[in-house]
This record gives C-alpha cells, sequence and structure tokens, in this order.
C-alpha cells in the first residue's frame, strides 16, 4: 500500500488540530500547529469557505490520517462498519480504535502511531501467545497482548515503555503492574474513543 512519507506535522496544521503523529514532539512547544496554526501551502492562510462536502471530506481525511490508513482500506472499514449492527459512525470508530497498532500506541508502548506500526512490522508483539506482525490486525474482546519477550531485552523498547510509562491507559484496555501484558477488556463505547471527528460527516459522505 502506498504510504504518505511527506512532513507528518504538515497533515496536523492542514486539518487545523493536533493528530498526535510526531510523538512527544507534538506535546512539546516546537509543535507545528501551535507554532503556526494556519494550513501549509502559499495560500494556507488565505480564508478559505468550506461548503458541506468539503466538511464531510475533512472529517473523512482526518480521521483517515489520525490512525495511518489509507483511502482503500478505510472504504473497507465503512464497508465493515455498515454491515454491522448498531450506529455505522461508532462501528467505523471501533473498528479503527481495534488495530493492532492502534491498541499498542494506547497501551504506551510506542509515542505514536507509526511508530507502533512499525514496531509491529518487526514482530515485537504477540496476541493471545501467538506472534502476530500485521498492524492492521482486528482486536477482540478477550485477547491478551505482550511484548516478546526477547524484544524485552531491546534497548529502543525499553526507551519507549520508560518515556510512556505514565500515559493514562484507555478503560477497554487493561495493562499489568509491569506495563508488558494488557487484556482487551471489551471494544470501546463511543465516549472512550477520544478522536477529535464527527463520525456522522463521514457516512454522510461515503452515503452520497
Amino acid at each position: 500500500m502506498a504510504r504518505y512519507t511527506g512532513s507528518v506535522c504538515k497533515l496536523c496544521r492542514r486539518e487545523g488540530q493536533k493528530l498526535f503523529l510526531k510523538g512527544e514532539r507534538c506535546y512539546s512547544e516546537k509543535c507545528s500547529v501551535g507554532r503556526r496554526a494556519y494550513a501549509p501551502g502559499q495560500h494556507g492562510q488565505g480564508r478559505k469557505k468550506s461548503s458541506e462536502y468539503g466538511l464531510q471530506l475533512r472529517t473523512k481525511q482526518r480521521a483517515r490520517r489520525y490512525y495511518g490508513v489509507g483511502e482503500k482500506q478505510f472504504r473497507h472499514y465503512y464497508e465493515m462498519a455498515v454491515a454491522k449492527t448498531g450506529v455505522t459512525g461508532e462501528n467505523l470508530l471501533r473498528i479503527l480504535e481495534s488495530r493492532l497498532d492502534n491498541v499498542v500506541y494506547k497501551l504506551g508502548w510506542a509515542s505514536s502511531r507509526a511508530e507502533a506500526r512499525q514496531l509491529v512490522v518487526h514482530g515485537h508483539f504477540t496476541v493471545n501467545g501467538k506472534r502476530v506482525d500485521i498492524p492492521s490486525y482486528l482486536v477482540k474482546a478477550g485477547e491478551e497482548i505482550a511484548i516478546n519477550a526477547k524484544s524485552l531485552e531491546s534497548a529502543k523498547i525499553q526507551a519507549v515503555l520508560e518515556s510512556n510509562s505514565a500515559r493514562p491507559v484507555s478503560a477497554w484496555l487493561e495493562r499489568d503492574a509491569e506495563g508488558k501484558k494488557a487484556k482487551v477488556v471489551a471494544l470501546p463505547e463511543r465516549d472512550q474513543i477520544d478522536v477529535p471527528v464527527e463520525e456522522h460527516l463521514i457516512v454522510e459522505f461515503y452515503s452520497k
């Protein structure tokens, strides 16, 4: 799949808010959104009037970039959400939240979702005792996720664990005292998902 290789700070500036794509930098004074709170490019500081379609498109793009998902895969998740019972928009966010790379990030085992995706691909995590190296793997309620015993010897993993140890864990996840194992208590409810998007606009965008 094609992957965006440009400056991720430009993506945050384009959406006009922090998407937390660059780990610790997003929490510091160096964050581009705080320093240059306008869209990138020659006309970034110009006044823009957004249409209903433009608002829906921006919401969809924001959610896609927030989770680091390509358009084709995002559309597939939407179709999965439609097929499920319940509210389509909430189903979509629940599917995105249950991606393994997002779960690894939520557990404080990575500084950003991009870093979490890389660590998963390198095989640093197991699900129910079996190594899983697919970032898009969708975790299920009751599954146990752990850091590989061999990976715990890695200086990189140790540094990541130390820098993110104080980060609070979402209520739908349960991390053990040592911070090396976790369990998916249940898939998240809407009020447990802190994504800065109005999901009904995404549904409206794809429903046209």
